[in-house]
């Protein structure tokens, strides 16, 4: 399988752990899910990230998850989130899922990180552990780590960490950090893919700015898909008239607390999982959730009915 590079782009869609009622994680709805993302038209999945429930799995059910999604994608490319406080648990991860022929692996820094010189430090120990031949994807996601990484020091760990390939771009508001990255890069420093978060509430302006594509999730993946390629092809009004038509669901997922739940429901509806079961802790939407999100649903299919 191939990994992850400078030159990666796409939608590299933030998967999803099915899980039946009981808890236990649903196999077979995993690898249905899998192959629903790259029918969908996924360049790459990116498993055990924050929307994955990766906290909730013990080290040997991240493991089969792991091997099963990379079997199960065979040449699509697989990253593989390993973060952790500890960089034992990330290389011991790490260097498993890379010999099973992850793409790479993605990691968040530590809420305990806080001034430059330890977010710096923190991922060149990271790469150490690692070894050169594990690419990196950094996740800059602060609304969820708190951890604040300027354009400057962003620029530092490119220079400095060159097993970093690849940029999950969540910062918001952040569409300036994309473009100061791009400028950068055209004054000379190496180039790294961005591909972006958010549940793509800012995607179409951030392929604008110069990103590469996606690393995110949303309950219709081909939205993201069709946006990225519109925009790359030059069909920005095409890009927007498809986003737009999906704005409405794409809000309603962004609600903090539920968001996972919405989409799992999503999901489930469109028989990509057999159930929308949250691992504990955590909740299924109530009726009156269920009641927006179905008229949300219905709007949103008449939308694109009248794109066609």
């Amino acid at each position: 399988m191939a990994q992850i590079s400078a030159a990666s782009r796409g939608v590299y869609v933030i998967a999803v752990t099915p899980f039946h009622e009981n808890g236990a994680i649903d196999i077979e709805s995993l690898e249905r899910v899998t192959d629903f993302y790259i029918e969908s038209g996924a360049s790459g999945i990116t498993i055990l990230g924050m929307m994955g429930e990766a906290p909730k799995l013990t080290q040997s059910e991240a493991r089969e998850v792991a091997q099963r999604v990379i079997l199960r994608a065979g040449d699509v490319p697989v990253v593989v989130g390993v973060s952790a406080p500890g960089l034992a648990a990330i290389g011991e991860l790490g260097r498993t899922v890379m010999d099973m022929g992850a793409a790479g692996v993605m990691i968040a820094p530590p809420m305990s990180l806080r001034t430059d010189q330890q977010i710096l430090g923190y991922y060149r120990q990271c790469a150490e552990t690692l070894g050169v031949d594990v690419p990196i994807c950094l996740q800059d996601f602060p609304l969820a780590t708190t951890v604040q990484i300027s354009n400057d020091l962003l620029g530092r760990i490119i220079d400095d960490v060159p097993e970093i390939v690849m940029l999950k771009h969540e910062d918001w508001p952040g569409l300036d950090k994309i473009t100061a990255l791009r400028a950068a890069e055209a004054k000379g420093r190496r180039r790294i893919s961005v591909l972006c978060g958010n549940g793509g509430v800012f995607l179409p302006e951030e392929m604008a700015r110069g990103a590469d594509g996606a690393m995110t999730g949303f309950g219709y993946p081909e939205m993201l898909v069709t946006v990225c390629e519109s925009v790359t092809k030059g069909d920005m009004d095409h890009a927007q008239d498809v986003f737009d038509a999906h704005l409405p669901l794409v809000r309603y997922e962004q609600q903090p607390g539920i968001g996972l739940a919405v989409r799992k429901y999503v999901l489930a509806r469109r028989g990509a999982i057999a159930s929308a079961t949250i691992r504990k802790p955590g909740a299924p939407l109530n009726a009156a959730a269920i009641a927006e999100l179905e008229r949300l649903i219905a709007r949103q299919e008449a939308r694109l009915a009248a794109l066609r």
